[in-house]
This record gives structure tokens, sequence and C-alpha cells, in this order.
């Protein structure tokens, strides 16, 4: 095999149109070998060759004989020190960690390990068997791809609403999706999901973890497989779980699928996951980032290297404070946005990496690199803003340009529909863009990622039918998942034929919908909430590749009724600017219109008192929003007048009547929404009776 010495960047392997150059990062190897395979199945490569030439503890080598396709991966050689934090093993076959394709499967079998697993002195064994027949194979690709005059939608803020959803959950049930692209990237991109999107006028889509991860092994011994994909091995590689054909087809078939859903006007968001690595915690596999320089990529535990620290739940925290670590990360990030062309990204876990080194700090490498960065400061960025370490939840606490999931609005808005006592003024912050939590920090309303349910947890369906979760397929006794649901069965636990738990168990994922709606902030709908999917009261499926965790397409009445509900509330989220406020609700009544952009309202018209907020047994509330007070602005800059709403949401176990509010102008109230009963009203006289478990949203049509 001829070779060159090649350059130190690109990192990865690059074709460049004559031939392959090859580089990877290790700080403390004494030798590294690139190894080549003739195909995902040989058991031994074809040829070895060495890289000889190292460049600022870069190792290199250019190949004028290699083509795309090639398989390849990586022997390294240094000390199995596990006590100094080093565990170097040659006879493990490595992933390239800027690998753009993978292929091939990997079973996690005793010769992936390091060490030698029944050896009483556990990791510190050294495992001399050779890994290469089970493991994935790095590919090499040609990026070339015709992307005609695709450009991203660039949605504000403003006006985004996120679908969370599974690329194969999603297509796999689904009648109208060809057979031979369920489960797909191309079916996710099909006309019959972006015409359901669209109809809910959802402008991004949220994917679960689509860069390449691997199974652990308790899972495979299950007979399970991580689902979600939050055990990821291949930052820069588009699983091939979700393509059509292998050996890097799924890089072609995920940017046709970005470019399809672009063409829709329809955003690409990517749940991604840099806390840390699918190797799990040093007892874990040896596949890539362990064998190349274990004490570089991961956060040790400084007084015995030996054992990693564990902010993540999975074993291993990824080592940003890592000058390369980090790099590995912002190269990722950018390769996903500019080759890629995706909208923005999720970060999983977010305050794992913005601890530096090991307390979360604003200041961070990672979030300064980011915000400086001309590529990453210019997309979407979300934040799950909490991980397990010490003071790890950090709802609020991002920096500007940031957006986070409100777990506060999720928590509060479940607690308020279960009719727990002391809702209301937390409530109100929620409704309003949670200023409580966001403004202090100079962010907007958009800086509120608004959901009450996600991927993790509870479906919509099942938070109104299980008060206990029922996670026993999942292979742990039922103790995986959270216990802390704030959830309510309405009468019976799991599924029924009583017609009138039916009636209220819909009216009250009516009731989550429209108060998801008609708050202030970025909406955010987990997939197939909309028409009342269920996981029979699963609230962990991360490992349920199955019927219980794909959409279910085929509707019944209720179903159906619940998805033309859910249109409905968004599309008037959608033409109504009084919901897309860019800045915080103030109340001051000497304001621009000389009206109160917001007033609270108690069921006698007039504005709530302190008695009224302080009485943990109010489970009422009446939210003013006048139209004059709208900022949303057109795309020429001119204001949007809004409509005057008024949101009446009454929690409690009776009717309450609700006497209107006095406004300057003569007009008329007209009934927008109500989750008790299908007929909208002009109500008559000075009020209107709400339903008990109910919302009702009204506008104020002028004389």
């Amino acid at each position: 095999m001829r070779s060159r010495p090649g350059k130190p960047h690109p990192l990865g392997a690059t074709w460049d149109g004559e031939g392959v150059n090859f580089a990877i990062f290790s700080q403390n190897a004494v030798a590294i070998e690139l190894c080549l395979f003739d195909n995902v199945d040989a058991p031994k490569e074809s040829f070895r060759i060495q890289l000889r030439e190292r460049t600022n503890r870069v190792w290199h080598v250019y190949l004028p004989d290699v083509r795309p396709g090639q398989l390849y991966g990586y022997r390294v050689y240094g000390p199995y020190a596990p006590e100094q934090g080093h565990r170097f093993n040659p006879m493990k076959l490595l992933l390239d960690p800027y690998a753009k394709a993978i292929a091939g499967d990997f079973n996690c079998v005793d010769e992936t390990f390091g060490y030698k697993l029944n050896n009483p002195a556990l990791d510190l064994s050294f495992n001399d068997t050779d890994s290469a027949p089970f493991v994935p194979k790095s590919v090499v690709v040609e990026t070339a791809f015709s992307w005609g005059d695709d450009r991203p939608p660039q949605i504000p803020w403003s006006r985004t609403l996120i679908y969370e959803c599974h690329v194969k959950g999603m297509t796999m049930r689904h009648p109208e999706v060809p057979g031979h692209l369920r489960g797909t990237y191309l079916g996710l991109a099909s006309e019959a999901v972006i015409d359901h999107l669209k109809s809910l006028s959802v402008t991004a889509v949220e994917l679960l973890p689509v860069q390449h991860q691997v199974d652990e092994r308790r899972l495979t011994d299950l007979k399970l497989t991580n689902y979600w994909g939050y055990n990821t091995i291949g930052f820069f590689a588009p699983d091939p779980r979700y393509a059509t054909q292998s050996r890097g087809q799924q890089v072609n078939e995920f940017k046709t699928m970005v470019k399809t859903l672009h063409r829709a006007g329809i955003e690409v968001i990517l749940d991604v996951v840099y806390n840390h690595s699918g190797e799990g915690s040093e007892l874990g596999p040896t596949l890539c980032f362990r064998g190349i320089d274990h004490a570089a990529y991961y956060k040790l535990d400084p007084h015995n290297p030996r054992h990693m620290i564990d902010y993540t739940g999975c074993g291993n925290s990824f080592n940003v404070s890592h000058p390369r670590a980090l790099q590995l990360v912002l190269d990722s990030l950018r390769y996903w946005v500019q080759e890629m062309h995706v909208d923005g990204f999720r970060f999983d876990l977010a305050v794992t990496l913005a601890r530096d080194p090991y307390e979360f700090d604003l200041y961070s490498h990672f979030f300064a690199t980011v915000h400086q960065d001309p590529v990453l400061s210019r997309v979407k960025l979300i934040a799950e803003p909490w991980d397990l370490g010490p003071g790890g939840y950090r709802v609020g606490a991002f920096p500007p340009g940031w957006a986070e999931w409100n777990g506060r609005y999720r928590d509060c808005a479940r607690r308020f529909w279960r009719a727990d006592d002391g809702q209301v003024p937390e409530l109100a912050s929620r409704l309003s863009g949670s200023s409580d939590l966001f403004q202090g920090g100079d962010r907007g309303p958009f800086a509120s990622i608004n959901f009450v349910t996600c991927h993790d947890g509870f479906t919509l369906h099942d938070l109104v039918t299980y008060e206990h979760k029922k996670n026993d397929l999942n292979g742990e006794d039922n103790r995986d998942g959270t216990n802390d649901n704030n959830s309510r069965n309405w009468g019976v636990e799991g599924e029924t034929r009583a017609q009138q738990v039916q009636r209220l168990r819909d009216r009250m994922q009516k009731n989550f919908l429209a108060t998801l709606a008609f708050s202030q902030g970025v909406p955010m709908i987990s997939h197939g909430d909309e028409f009342g999917r269920t996981q029979k009261g699963n609230n962990n499926a991360y490992c349920q590749d199955n019927d219980l965790a794909w959409l279910q397409w085929d509707k019944d009445a209720r179903s159906e009724e619940l998805l033309q509900f859910a249109r409905e509330v968004f599309r008037i989220t959608n033409n109504n600017p009084v919901f897309r406020r860019r800045r915080f609700f103030d109340g001051d009544p000497v304001s621009t219109y000389g009206v109160k952009d917001v007033s609270w309202i108690r069921p006698e018209g007039g504005e709530m008192t302190i008695e009224d907020w302080g009485n943990p047994k109010n489970h009422t509330l009446g939210m003013l929003i006048h139209g004059e007070a709208s900022d949303d602005v057109d795309e020429r800059g001119r204001p949007n007048r809004g409509q005057t709403l008024l949101l009446l949401l009454n929690a409690s176990n009776r009717a309450r009547s609700f006497s209107f509010p006095a406004l300057p102008e003569a007009g008329q109230w007209q009934e927008v929404v109500n989750t008790a009963q299908p007929t909208r009203r002009i109500p008559k006289g000075s009020g209107i009776s709400v339903a008990p478990h109910s919302l009702v949203l009204l506008c104020y049509a002028s004389a």
C-alpha cells in the first residue's frame, strides 16, 4: 500500500478526489496503526499501515490508492495503566472519532473489552483478544451531494412550533408511507408525514438522536435495543439503522430528508448527545475514545484516575475541558450544519458540557466557543438544562442565545390540571413566558421551550390514564423511569370503557394541548400526543423498538377528534400575534397603547388581589391579553395588531362563573375554544360559566 506523510488537518478520513488523508489525535499514544478491511465481516484487516507522522499530537498519513467506501479502523499503542488513567490496547479495533459513516454491527462480547471480564482484578487485567470481528468499521465517504437551491427556512423563534419525534417510530406503522421507506430518513420526509406536520402548523422537527449509537450489553443480553439512541459512538455519522441501504448511503439519505423538509418550510433540529459516549463506565467496552486516549476524552477522578466521573448516569462524562475533545464537539456541530444542513440542536444533559471542569460555569469554554463561532452562533441552540451531578438542575441559568427545555413549565402545568393546591401563581408565570426564570439572564419568552410531555416519561394519553408506571417489559422489575409523574388517572387505573372517565380524560388532554398552545414561549409537541398515542403506562420506553413505542396511525373517533382539536389550537396560536411576544409582559398600565398588555382576572371580573394569589385552594385563573399590546412585527418591521383575548382556566371539580372584565371599547366576547364542549357560542350577558376541569378562550370583537 503506497503512502505519503499526509497532513494533520482536517481530522478524520478526507477524500480529495485522488486519495484519502487520515488524521487522528492522541496525546498519550506511542504508536498508531491504520487498518483497512475488505468487508464488514472480515475477521482481520487486509492492510495495516503505521502512522509515522505526528504533528501537534495528530497522527497522519495519506493513501493515494484508497477510495470512498473503504472500511477502516485504528489500533492505538500506549500504556495499559488504569490507575494512571490510560487504557490503551492495540488488540481493540477502534472507530475513527471523525468517521462520517460507520458500517457493521457491534456485538458486545468479551473480546470488545480492554480487560479480562472473568479476572478478579477486573479492569486491571489486560485482554489480549482481538475485537476486530465484533465491532463496526469506519467508512470513507464522498461528501458530494446535489443540494440545489436548498436554503435553511430560518423560522424566527416567535413562529416556531417544535415536533419531537423518532425517525423510525414515526413511520413504521404509517399506512401511507411506502413499505420500503418505513422507519427511515426518507420515510420521515414522505408526503404523508409532511402533510401531517403542516396540518399541525409545525415549523421544526426535533429528531431523537440519529448519530451512530451502540447498544449496551445489558440490553443485548435481554434481546432489547437502545431504541431512543442516547448512546452515541459516532458524532459525525448518521445512524444506518434509519437508511434503506448500507455502506455510506445513510449520509445521502439523511441529506435528502433535510432537503425535502426544508422545501416544505420545516426545520430540522437534532437531539445530540455530547455529554457522554456509548463506551460506558471504566468497565465498559473499548470501541473508540477509550482506546485512543482515555485520559484526554473523559473526565476522570483526579484522586483516582482509574475511575471515571459520571454526571450523566451513563457511566462516563465527556471531557470538553480538554481542547481536543472540545474541538471534536465543535467540529461535529459545524459538520451537521454546513455539510448536512441541519438548523439547530437540542443538547442532551447540557449542564455536563458546561462543567469547567467540574462545576457549571456560565463562562465555560463550551459556551464561549459556541457564542463566538460564526456558524454555530446562528442556529437554534436548545439545552436540556440539567444533569445528574451536584448542582445539576440549572433551568434558567443558561446564557443569552440559548433556549431551554422548561421542566418547571411541564411540572406546573401537570400539577395545576391535576388540581394540586397552590399552583395558580406559578401557572401565571408559565403562561406568560416564565420571566421569573429567564428575564434575569437578559433573555425573552422564547428562551422557554414549553412542553407537557416528551419522549422521556408518560405520553399525553398515559398522563391522564395512569398514576403508576408500567415498565416491566424493560427488564428492570419496574425500577427504571421516574416515579414523580404528576399524573392522574381520573377514576380508574389504566384503560377503561367507562364513557364518563373517557370523556374526562379526553377533556384533560385538550386542556394540556390548549395550555401549551396559548402560553408565551416556544411550544413543543411529543410525537403522537396530538391523537392520543399510548405506551400502555411505560414511562421509559427507551429500549422498546416495537409497537409499544411506534406510533399507531389507525385512529378511532376519539383520537380523530383530539387531532382536529390540536390542529385548531395551534392554528389559532399561529394566526394570533399576541401569542408570539418577543418580550415579556410588563403589566404597565402606562404602556405605549395606554392599556395593560396582560391582566390577571378573578371570577368576579376584577383583577386578582394579593389574597387571591395567596389562596392555595384557588384553582381558577383568567388571563386577559390586550391586542393593542402585541409586539409582533411583519417582515417589513411593521407592528401586527392582535386580538384581545381572554383565557379562562378552571381546574376545580365544579363549574365557575366568570364575569367579563371591563374594556374601554364597546364590543362582544366570542368563544374560540372550549375544551368541555365542541360547539362555539357567543355568550349572552356579562359573563360565562366555565365547566369543571376545562379551559375556555374568548376573543373580543369591537362593535
